[in-house]
């Protein structure tokens, strides 16, 4: 009678492992900051290091090395270059984990040649047995038409009659992370240098005007939502007013359930300084009086442009000598370049000083 919960458990030790978990871990890291790609490729990454794994020093070729089972779940191609190759991996596009904490990769079914809209996820395990045909296979009027298919059965490639079929890629984009799949036409090139574009996409700092890219994927908008960078309609509804810090929007009738209140206001983030010291600042994009629906952009946020990520600069290029100035891997950059500002970008450092009065 009269116990209290912590007369029973001591709540020390539990305290102490999370917080030695988050502060002290090799996998509690501080999150890379520098764009919008940066940020989810941070969160969708996965270790091999860390407390219950392996060492840097312990890890052999086998361990860094692309497997089979890697298709549609972990990416083949991003991965950082020196002592870490292979050790951290990226997840794929579509892959998620089961309840068993192995990753999952979503296929679509075929009967008898017909490619159905029913989506299945297999572990690695589970995959083994089927016969898997490519997303890019030919389908009409939603049938496998080619007389041999290139499938993958048993980890191993090859060509069988469409009938055989009980499975396909849902997208030729699952085998490959986030960072990957913003490279246009990715197919055309090398590994290692799609390699070091992947890594170095999440090294642009955020320029000053953002301008979406001319040639894209269609995966730049679903970055930039994703990321958490951009602010979205929690509601649909009317805007009511919008300036630079805040937007406010009545929301629909329909869509405000007892006891709600009925305006959703939005405060942005304003020229706030990142871990990386970059400049995060979110523009609006709607105007007073505008039409909103549920899930729709509302501002931007750094290296976000119309709510598409960002990262650069649609620039005109020219491959030709220039007296030398341009020898091996040397540019030469036009000075209309640096009067329009287009790769200007803003950065703020936090700096404390210590002043002490010693009598």
């Amino acid at each position: 009678e009269g116990l209290m919960p912590q007369d029973l458990i001591n709540a020390k030790p539990v305290a102490a492992a999370v917080k030695e978990f988050f502060g002290s871990s090799q996998l509690s890291q501080f999150m890379d900051q520098n764009n919008p790609l940066s940020e989810i490729t941070h969160k969708r990454r996965v270790s091999a290091l860390g407390p219950g794994g392996l060492t840097r020093e312990r890890a052999g070729f086998e361990v860094r090395d692309v497997h089979p089972t890697h298709y549609g779940r972990v990416c083949p191609i991003e991965t950082p270059e020196g002592p870490n190759i292979g050790l951290i991996n990226s997840l794929a596009t579509y892959a998620r984990t089961n309840e068993y904490g192995f990753l999952e990769s979503p296929y679509r079914r075929v009967k008898d040649a017909v490619v159905t809209d029913e989506i299945v996820f297999l572990s690695a395990i589970e995959e083994s047995d089927h016969v898997i045909a490519q997303a890019s296979a030919e389908v009409r009027d939603g049938r496998l038409v080619e007389e041999l298919v290139a499938v993958r059965h048993m980890n191993e490639f090859s060509v069988k009659a469409p009938e055989e079929v009980t499975l396909m890629d849902v997208s030729p984009r699952q085998v490959v992370s986030v960072a990957a799949s913003l490279i246009p036409f990715l197919e055309h090139d090398d590994a290692n240098r799609a390699l070091m574009g992947s890594n170095m996409q999440r090294q642009a700092v955020p320029t000053l005007r953002a301008e979406k890219p001319l040639v894209g994927t269609g995966m730049e908008r679903n970055v930039a939502v994703d990321s958490g960078v951009c602010v979205t309609a929690r509601r649909g509804g009317v805007v009511d007013s919008v300036d630079a810090s805040r937007i406010v929007i009545r929301a629909n009738d329909d869509e405000v359930e007892a006891g709600e209140a009925g305006v959703d206001i939005y405060t942005l983030t304003k020229y706030t300084r990142s871990n990386q010291n970059t400049c995060i600042n979110q523009r609006p994009l709607v105007k007073k009086g505008d039409l909103v629906a549920v899930k729709d952009i509302l501002a931007d946020g750094s290296s976000v442009d119309m709510g598409e990520l960002a990262l650069g600069q649609n620039m005109r290029a020219a491959f030709m000598p220039w007296n030398g100035y341009n020898f091996e891997d040397s540019i030469l950059v036009s000075e209309r370049v640096v009067q329009e500002d287009r790769f200007t970008t803003i950065h703020i450092q936090e700096l404390t000083c210590v002043s002490r009065d010693t009598k």
